[in-house]
Protein backbone atom coordinates (compact mmCIF):
# COMPACT_ATOMS: atom_id res chain seq x y z
CA UNK A 1 0.00 0.00 0.00
CA UNK A 2 1.83 3.13 -1.51
CA UNK A 3 1.79 6.59 0.43
CA UNK A 4 -0.88 8.04 -2.09
CA UNK A 5 -3.52 5.46 -1.62
CA UNK A 6 -3.25 5.82 2.36
CA UNK A 7 -3.81 9.71 1.76
CA UNK A 8 -6.97 8.48 -0.56
CA UNK A 9 -7.96 5.98 2.10
CA UNK A 10 -7.27 9.18 4.82
CA UNK A 11 -9.34 12.06 2.41
CA UNK A 12 -12.39 9.39 2.05
CA UNK A 13 -12.10 9.26 5.93
CA UNK A 14 -12.51 12.58 6.26
CA UNK A 15 -14.94 13.94 4.27
CA UNK A 16 -17.33 10.71 4.73
CA UNK A 17 -16.85 12.03 8.53
CA UNK A 18 -17.37 15.26 8.55
CA UNK A 19 -20.73 15.10 6.77
CA UNK A 20 -21.51 12.46 8.60
CA UNK A 21 -21.48 14.22 11.96
CA UNK A 22 -23.25 17.30 10.42
CA UNK A 23 -26.07 15.26 9.40
CA UNK A 24 -26.45 12.51 12.46
CA UNK A 25 -25.66 9.90 10.77
CA UNK A 26 -22.77 7.04 10.93
CA UNK A 27 -21.49 7.72 7.61
CA UNK A 28 -21.89 4.50 5.36
CA UNK A 29 -24.05 6.24 3.31
CA UNK A 30 -21.28 8.18 2.15
CA UNK A 31 -18.45 6.14 2.33
CA UNK A 32 -19.63 3.01 1.25
CA UNK A 33 -19.55 3.94 -2.44
CA UNK A 34 -16.80 6.16 -1.90
CA UNK A 35 -14.69 3.56 -0.47
CA UNK A 36 -16.30 1.23 -3.52
CA UNK A 37 -15.52 3.86 -6.52
CA UNK A 38 -12.91 6.26 -5.94
CA UNK A 39 -9.88 3.78 -5.58
CA UNK A 40 -11.09 2.58 -8.78
CA UNK A 41 -11.97 5.39 -10.48
CA UNK A 42 -8.17 6.34 -9.80
CA UNK A 43 -6.72 3.57 -11.17
CA UNK A 44 -6.35 1.76 -7.70
CA UNK A 45 -7.46 -1.85 -7.64
CA UNK A 46 -10.32 -1.55 -5.48
CA UNK A 47 -12.48 -3.66 -2.56
CA UNK A 48 -14.97 -5.73 -2.74
CA UNK A 49 -18.28 -5.23 -1.17
CA UNK A 50 -17.09 -7.63 1.49
CA UNK A 51 -14.60 -5.34 2.34
CA UNK A 52 -16.28 -2.12 2.17
CA UNK A 53 -19.13 -3.55 4.06
CA UNK A 54 -16.43 -4.52 6.58
CA UNK A 55 -14.04 -1.12 6.76
CA UNK A 56 -17.49 1.13 6.86
CA UNK A 57 -18.52 -1.07 10.12
CA UNK A 58 -15.59 -0.30 12.19
CA UNK A 59 -15.82 3.68 11.09
CA UNK A 60 -19.39 3.89 11.83
CA UNK A 61 -18.07 2.68 14.82
CA UNK A 62 -15.84 5.25 15.76
CA UNK A 63 -17.48 7.92 14.43
CA UNK A 64 -20.78 7.62 15.92
CA UNK A 65 -19.02 7.15 19.26
CA UNK A 66 -17.41 10.18 18.56
CA UNK A 67 -20.08 12.15 17.55
CA UNK A 68 -22.25 10.88 20.48
CA UNK A 69 -19.95 12.67 23.24
CA UNK A 70 -19.80 15.60 21.16
CA UNK A 71 -23.89 15.67 21.95
CA UNK A 72 -23.71 14.58 25.51
CA UNK A 73 -24.12 17.52 27.13
CA UNK A 74 -26.93 19.09 25.43
CA UNK A 75 -31.03 18.26 25.72
CA UNK A 76 -31.29 16.45 22.41
CA UNK A 77 -30.73 12.76 23.43
CA UNK A 78 -33.85 11.18 23.94
CA UNK A 79 -32.85 7.80 26.72
CA UNK A 80 -36.05 5.86 25.66
CA UNK A 81 -35.66 6.39 22.35
CA UNK A 82 -32.11 4.79 22.80
CA UNK A 83 -32.66 1.89 24.65
CA UNK A 84 -35.44 0.91 23.02
CA UNK A 85 -34.31 1.09 19.48
CA UNK A 86 -30.68 1.04 19.95
CA UNK A 87 -31.64 -2.71 21.47
CA UNK A 88 -33.61 -4.07 18.25
CA UNK A 89 -31.20 -2.68 16.13
CA UNK A 90 -28.17 -4.26 17.63
CA UNK A 91 -29.71 -8.08 17.61
CA UNK A 92 -30.50 -6.98 13.47
CA UNK A 93 -26.88 -5.99 12.71
CA UNK A 94 -25.41 -8.71 14.32
CA UNK A 95 -27.74 -11.06 12.46
CA UNK A 96 -27.22 -9.10 9.59
CA UNK A 97 -23.67 -8.86 9.64
CA UNK A 98 -22.76 -12.59 10.74
CA UNK A 99 -25.33 -13.93 7.67
CA UNK A 100 -23.73 -11.55 5.06
CA UNK A 101 -20.82 -13.72 4.42
CA UNK A 102 -23.20 -16.12 2.77
CA UNK A 103 -24.50 -13.64 0.01
CA UNK A 104 -22.66 -12.53 -2.89
CA UNK A 105 -20.70 -9.46 -3.66
CA UNK A 106 -23.57 -8.40 -6.21
CA UNK A 107 -25.88 -8.94 -2.94
CA UNK A 108 -24.56 -7.03 -0.63
CA UNK A 109 -24.59 -3.67 -3.11
CA UNK A 110 -28.33 -5.01 -4.13
CA UNK A 111 -29.49 -4.81 -0.38
CA UNK A 112 -27.10 -1.17 0.06
CA UNK A 113 -29.03 -0.18 -3.00
CA UNK A 114 -32.61 -1.14 -1.52
CA UNK A 115 -32.12 0.95 1.97
CA UNK A 116 -30.91 4.05 -0.24
CA UNK A 117 -33.57 4.33 -2.30
CA UNK A 118 -36.29 3.43 0.57
CA UNK A 119 -34.27 6.39 2.82
CA UNK A 120 -34.64 8.60 -0.15
CA UNK A 121 -38.34 8.21 -0.56
CA UNK A 122 -39.37 8.80 2.78
CA UNK A 123 -36.72 11.71 3.02
CA UNK A 124 -39.66 13.15 0.37
CA UNK A 125 -42.64 12.01 3.15
CA UNK A 126 -43.73 15.76 4.50
CA UNK A 127 -42.60 15.91 7.95
CA UNK A 128 -45.29 17.24 10.79
CA UNK A 129 -44.97 18.55 13.86
CA UNK A 130 -42.80 21.17 15.79
CA UNK A 131 -38.99 21.05 15.80
CA UNK A 132 -38.36 22.67 18.88
CA UNK A 133 -40.18 20.15 21.12
CA UNK A 134 -39.57 19.92 25.10
CA UNK A 135 -37.71 16.52 25.46
CA UNK A 136 -40.39 16.01 28.04
CA UNK A 137 -43.12 16.48 25.41
CA UNK A 138 -42.15 13.98 22.86
CA UNK A 139 -44.32 10.18 22.37
CA UNK A 140 -43.57 7.97 20.22
CA UNK A 141 -44.87 4.21 20.27
CA UNK A 142 -42.48 2.12 21.35
CA UNK A 143 -43.50 -1.29 19.36
CA UNK A 144 -43.30 0.49 16.10
CA UNK A 145 -39.98 1.76 17.08
CA UNK A 146 -38.42 -1.52 18.18
CA UNK A 147 -40.15 -3.71 15.38
CA UNK A 148 -38.75 -1.16 12.50
CA UNK A 149 -35.56 -0.95 14.31
CA UNK A 150 -34.99 -4.54 13.98
CA UNK A 151 -35.50 -4.77 10.24
CA UNK A 152 -32.90 -1.86 9.30
CA UNK A 153 -30.77 -3.59 11.35
CA UNK A 154 -30.79 -6.97 9.34
CA UNK A 155 -30.38 -4.77 6.33
CA UNK A 156 -27.83 -2.63 7.60
CA UNK A 157 -25.48 -4.84 9.43
CA UNK A 158 -25.35 -6.54 5.65
CA UNK A 159 -23.72 -3.92 4.24
CA UNK A 160 -21.83 -2.64 7.24
CA UNK A 161 -23.67 0.36 8.30
CA UNK A 162 -25.41 1.84 11.57
CA UNK A 163 -28.69 2.51 10.16
CA UNK A 164 -28.98 5.49 10.64
CA UNK A 165 -29.64 6.81 6.98
CA UNK A 166 -32.61 4.75 7.55
CA UNK A 167 -33.42 5.38 11.43
CA UNK A 168 -33.37 9.30 10.51
CA UNK A 169 -36.72 9.07 8.10
CA UNK A 170 -38.14 6.84 9.97
CA UNK A 171 -37.88 8.70 13.42
CA UNK A 172 -38.85 11.88 11.43
CA UNK A 173 -41.73 10.28 9.35
CA UNK A 174 -43.11 8.03 11.20
CA UNK A 175 -42.08 8.51 14.79
CA UNK A 176 -42.68 12.17 14.26
CA UNK A 177 -39.53 12.77 16.51
CA UNK A 178 -38.06 16.83 15.96
CA UNK A 179 -35.13 17.26 13.67
CA UNK A 180 -32.63 18.30 15.77
CA UNK A 181 -33.24 15.56 18.52
CA UNK A 182 -33.21 12.97 15.94
CA UNK A 183 -30.43 13.82 14.55
CA UNK A 184 -28.13 13.54 17.99
CA UNK A 185 -30.65 10.85 19.09
CA UNK A 186 -29.64 9.00 15.75
CA UNK A 187 -25.83 8.89 16.66
CA UNK A 188 -26.39 7.05 19.93
CA UNK A 189 -28.56 4.49 17.82
CA UNK A 190 -26.46 4.04 15.33
CA UNK A 191 -23.49 3.70 17.55
CA UNK A 192 -25.32 0.54 19.43
CA UNK A 193 -26.14 -1.07 16.11
CA UNK A 194 -22.41 -0.69 14.87
CA UNK A 195 -21.37 -2.81 17.81
CA UNK A 196 -23.30 -5.95 16.33
CA UNK A 197 -22.33 -4.91 12.58
CA UNK A 198 -18.42 -4.86 13.06
CA UNK A 199 -18.64 -7.66 15.54
CA UNK A 200 -20.24 -9.59 12.88
CA UNK A 201 -17.64 -8.51 10.15
CA UNK A 202 -14.76 -8.88 11.98
CA UNK A 203 -15.67 -12.39 13.25
CA UNK A 204 -16.27 -13.32 9.71
CA UNK A 205 -12.89 -12.42 8.33
CA UNK A 206 -14.53 -9.02 6.60
CA UNK A 207 -12.53 -6.05 8.18
CA UNK A 208 -9.46 -5.15 5.95
CA UNK A 209 -7.78 -3.91 9.17
CA UNK A 210 -4.98 -1.40 7.80
CA UNK A 211 -7.79 0.84 5.66
CA UNK A 212 -9.72 0.17 8.64
CA UNK A 213 -7.46 1.79 11.01
CA UNK A 214 -6.64 4.95 8.42
CA UNK A 215 -10.35 5.40 7.66
CA UNK A 216 -10.91 5.10 11.94
CA UNK A 217 -8.20 7.78 12.43
CA UNK A 218 -9.59 10.30 9.75
CA UNK A 219 -13.15 9.73 11.09
CA UNK A 220 -11.99 10.50 14.77
CA UNK A 221 -10.45 13.84 13.29
CA UNK A 222 -13.51 15.10 11.15
CA UNK A 223 -16.84 13.51 12.96
CA UNK A 224 -16.73 16.35 15.79
CA UNK A 225 -15.77 18.76 13.50
CA UNK A 226 -19.31 17.83 11.69
CA UNK A 227 -21.20 17.53 15.08
CA UNK A 228 -20.05 20.99 15.60
CA UNK A 229 -20.84 22.85 12.59
CA UNK A 230 -24.38 20.63 12.93
CA UNK A 231 -25.22 22.13 15.88
CA UNK A 232 -24.71 25.49 14.57
CA UNK A 233 -27.22 25.21 11.07
CA UNK A 234 -30.34 25.64 10.15
CA UNK A 235 -32.56 22.59 10.15
CA UNK A 236 -34.32 22.81 7.65
CA UNK A 237 -30.71 23.00 5.32
CA UNK A 238 -29.81 19.71 7.44
CA UNK A 239 -32.78 17.80 5.83
CA UNK A 240 -32.42 19.32 2.55
CA UNK A 241 -28.43 18.19 2.59
CA UNK A 242 -29.11 14.57 4.09
CA UNK A 243 -32.06 14.38 1.18
CA UNK A 244 -29.68 15.27 -1.66
CA UNK A 245 -26.90 12.32 -0.33
CA UNK A 246 -29.29 9.66 -0.18
CA UNK A 247 -30.78 10.39 -2.77
CA UNK A 248 -27.73 10.85 -5.46
CA UNK A 249 -26.35 7.76 -4.11
CA UNK A 250 -29.40 5.79 -4.48
CA UNK A 251 -28.99 6.78 -8.26
CA UNK A 252 -25.65 5.96 -8.15
CA UNK A 253 -25.96 2.41 -6.83
CA UNK A 254 -28.66 1.51 -8.59
CA UNK A 255 -27.13 2.57 -12.12
CA UNK A 256 -24.59 0.54 -11.38
CA UNK A 257 -26.52 -2.24 -10.50
CA UNK A 258 -28.95 -2.05 -13.46
CA UNK A 259 -26.24 -0.91 -16.33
Amino acid sequence: MDVAFILILFVIGLIGSLLSGMLGVGGAIINYPLLLYVPVLLGYTGFNAYQVSGIVAVQVFFSTLSGVFAYRKGNYLNKRLILTMGIAVLVGSFIGSFGSRLLSEEGINFVYGILAIIASIMMFVPKRGKDDLELSDVTFSTGLAAGLSFLVGIGAGIVGAGGAFLLVPIMLVVLKIPIRMTLATSLAITFISSIGAAAGKLSTGQVPLVPAIIIVLASLIAAPIGTMIGKKMNVKILKVILTLLITATAIKVWMDILI
